[in-house]
C-alpha cells in the first residue's frame, strides 16, 4: 500500500503561464493512492501484483488493516495547518472500496492508531491543534477508541490529571497507558473506558515506547532518568516494575563518567498566584552548591515538557550545558503540558507575557534561595523557546547572553508565512487584523530598543515552522543598535534540524561558545554599555559646562 501523497499539479498553460506559479490555483493537490500488493511464492519465485483499492483526496499519516471487519483506517494530514478539517479518521470497507466513512469530525491531530486485542475497536492519542471548538480546546495529549460497529469514541483515563505520552494494548482488552504527571511519566492500567486507571508503582524518571505482547503479559520500553541513561527494558509482567533489568547496554559510557546531578525545583509567580515546576541540573560534582552561574534552557513547544529523563542532543542539551560548569534551569512555563488542561489553557491571548513571567519568577527564587549567581544569567531555547528568548531579552536586562533558537520576532509576518498559521490564530484569538493590539503588545520586534543582551541566533535554511526570515529580522535589529549579535544559518535543514547530524553539533559548540564569552562573567555587557552611556553623558554634561562658561564670558 502506498500511504504517502501523490503529487498532482493543476494542468498549466505553458505557452501562457511558462513557469510562472499561481499560488493558491496551482497549490500541489494532495492526494493518496492504496494499494493491496499480493505475495505469491510459485517454484521458488516471488510473484508481486499490485491491486488498486481507493485513491482519497488528503494525505494518509498512518493507516491500519482490521482484519475481523475487512476494513481499513486511516488518519489524513495536511502539508499545512491552514485546514483543521484535513486532520481526521477514515473507515474504507475493503468489500466495497468506493464506500469512504469518515469517523471524526474532532480538528485534532489523531496519531498512533492500534487495534484493540478484539479487533472491534481502534485506538488513536490525540494532539490538539488549536480547534475553535470548546470540547477539543486547551487540552493534553488524550486517548480516545472508536468502536468500528457504531462509530461511538469514548475517552480512556478521562479522570486523568496528566498528559498521555503513549500506550499498548493488553492481552486481555486493556490498555497499558503512559502518563506525564509533572516531570514524571510513569506505567498506567486501565481495563475500559469505565474501569479506574491504576498506577503502578515503579522507578522516577520517564517510561517510553512501550510495547507488549498479544499472547503473554510481558511488556517492554524504554526507560531512562536523570542518573540512568536510555535503555530499553523487557518485564514478563508488570508487577516487576521495580525489579528492571535493561536488555542493552547502549549507553554505558555515560554511566562511567561523572555527571550533573539534577532535581524537581518548583516556584511561584506572584502576580498570578500560580506555582511553576521546572528542573535544575548541577554541575558535576557541585549539587546543592550556591551562588553559580546560572542558564534558563526554555523548551519549544510550548506543548512539550522537561522531564526527568535523560536527554542529550540539539535541543534538549541541560546535561552538557551543566557539565560546562552551568547551572541549568529548565522551567515547565504555563503551556507545558503534565500540570492540568488548565494550565495549559492560560496562555491564549498572553502566549509570551505569560510564560515568561513564571520563567522570570523562576529566576528571581534561584536568586533570592542563594543558588544562582544574580551577575552571572544566561538564557536560551529553540523554537517556542527561542521565542520566549526573544521575548525575554526585551523584558529585563539582567540576562549576559542569550541564545536564540528559530524564535519568531514578528507575530504578524510569522503569521503570513509560516506552515502552521491556525496555532497562531488560536494562540492569539484571531488574525492580526481582528486582534492587532495582542500581536503587537506579544511582539518582540516593538519592544527591542530595550535590549542590552548579545545575543547568538540560529535558524535552518528551509524552516517553515519559523522562517530564516524570522531569525534575519532579529540579526538586523540588534546589529542597527551595536548589541553583540551572531547568526548562523543552517543549509537544507528544516525546523526538525534532522538533515545532518554534523549540524547539531556545531549548534552546541557555538552556543557554549557564545555562553562563555558573554554569560559567565561577573561584569556583563550590560554593565559596560550602562557605563559607557554613563560616560557619553559626563562628557556631554562637561561639553554644556564649558560652553556655557564660554557664553557667560563673552557676554561680559
Amino acid at each position: 500500500m502506498n500511504i504517502w501523497s501523490t503529487v498532482e499539479y493543476n494542468d498549466l498553460d505553458k505557452d501562457e503561464w511558462y513557469d510562472v506559479i499561481q499560488y493558491r490555483k496551482n497549490k500541489v493537490f494532495e492526494s493518496t493512492t492504496i494499494y493491496r500488493i499480493d505475495l505469491t511464492e510459485n517454484n521458488h519465485t516471488l510473484n508481486v501484483k499490485r491491486n488498486f483499492i481507493n485513491n482519497v483526496s488528503f494525505l494518509i499519516s498512518e493507516i491500519l488493516f482490521v482484519p475481523l471487519e475487512e476494513k481499513l483506517v486511516y488518519s489524513t494530514v495536511s502539508r499545512d495547518f491552514e485546514n483543521l478539517n484535513a486532520f481526521e479518521l477514515y473507515l474504507i470497507d475493503l468489500r466495497n472500496t468506493s464506500s469512504l466513512v469518515r469517523l471524526t469530525n474532532n480538528e485534532i491531530f489523531e496519531q498512533d492508531l492500534q487495534l484493540s486485542t478484539d479487533g472491534k475497536q481502534v485506538l488513536f492519542m490525540s494532539w490538539p491543534l488549536g480547534s475553535t471548538r470548546k470540547k477539543f480546546n486547551n487540552t493534553q495529549n488524550r486517548l480516545y477508541s472508536v468502536n468500528l460497529a457504531n462509530g461511538q469514541i469514548e475517552r480512556l483515563a478521562e479522570n486523568f490529571f496528566g498528559s498521555i505520552m503513549g500506550y499498548a494494548m493488553k492481552n486481555d482488552d486493556g490498555v497499558y497507558i503512559l502518563g506525564q504527571l509533572g516531570t514524571e511519566v510513569h506505567v498506567y492500567t486501565q481495563q475500559s473506558s469505565t474501569k479506574n486507571l491504576i498506577h503502578h508503582n515503579g522507578w522516577n524518571g520517564t517510561y517510553r515506547s512501550i510495547v507488549s505482547s498479544r499472547n503473554t503479559n510481558s511488556i517492554a520500553f524504554v526507560y531512562s532518568s536523570f542518573e540512568k541513561p536510555m535503555e530499553v527494558y523487557f518485564i514478563n509482567n508488570i508487577a516487576q516494575l521495580q525489579s528492571l533489568l535493561a536488555i542493552t547496554n547502549f549507553n554505558r559510557l555515560f554511566t562511567e563518567r561523572d555527571l550533573p546531578q539534577a532535581k524537581a525545583y518548583s516556584w511561584k509567580n506572584e502576580d498570578y498566584n500560580q506555582m511553576i515546576e521546572g528542573l535544575l541540573h548541577y554541575p558535576p560534582g557541585q549539587f546543592q552548591s550556591k551562588n553559580l552561574p546560572l542558564f534558563v534552557l526554555i523548551h519549544g513547544g510550548p506543548a512539550d515538557a522537561s522531564l526527568n529523563q535523560f536527554l542529550a542532543n540539539a535541543f534538549y542539551w541541560a546535561i552538557m550545558a551543566a557539565s560546562e560548569g552551568w547551572l541549568v534551569l529548565e522551567p515547565n512555563y504555563r503551556g507545558s503540558p503534565g500540570y492540568g488542561d488548565q494550565f495549559i489553557a492560560e496562555i491564549r491571548y498572553r502566549p509570551l507575557s505569560v510564560p515568561g513571567k513564571d520563567i522570570l519568577s523562576g529566576v528571581d527564587q534561584l536568586i533570592k534561595d542563594g543558588i544562582a549567581d544574580p551577575h552571572r544569567l544566561s538564557v536560551g531555547g529553540y523554537s517556542y523557546g527561542g521565542l520566549l528568548t526573544n521575548w525575554l531579552i526585551t523584558q529585563t536586562k539582567r540576562f549576559n547572553a542569550a541564545l536564540s533558537g528559530a524564535g519568531i520576532t514578528d507575530h504578524a509576518s510569522a503569521w503570513g508565512t509560516m506552515d502552521t498559521p491556525a496555532f497562531h490564530k488560536y494562540f492569539f484569538g484571531g488574525f492580526p487584523w481582528e486582534v492587532p493590539y495582542i500581536y503587537q503588545n506579544e511582539s518582540p520586534i516593538y519592544q527591542l530598543t530595550k535590549v542590552r543582551t548579545p545575543t547568538h541566533i540560529i535558524t535552518a535554511e528551509d524552516d517553515m515552522r519559523i522562517p530564516a526570515s524570522q531569525s534575519y529580522m532579529l540579526e538586523r535589529a540588534l546589529y542597527y543598535r551595536e548589541i553583540p549579535v551572531k547568526l548562523i544559518t543552517f543549509p537544507n535543514e528544516g525546523h526538525a534540524m534532522d538533515f545532518n547530524p554534523l549540524h547539531g553539533k556545531i549548534k552546541i559548540r557555538e552556543e557554549l561558545k557564545w555562553l562563555q564569552k558573554y554569560g559567565n562573567q561577573s561584569s556583563s555587557y550590560n554593565d559596560l554599555s550602562n557605563n559607557n552611556e554613563k560616560l557619553k553623558l559626563n562628557y556631554v554634561f562637561e561639553i554644556y559646562i564649558l560652553l556655557l562658561s564660554y557664553i557667560i564670558i563673552k557676554s561680559i
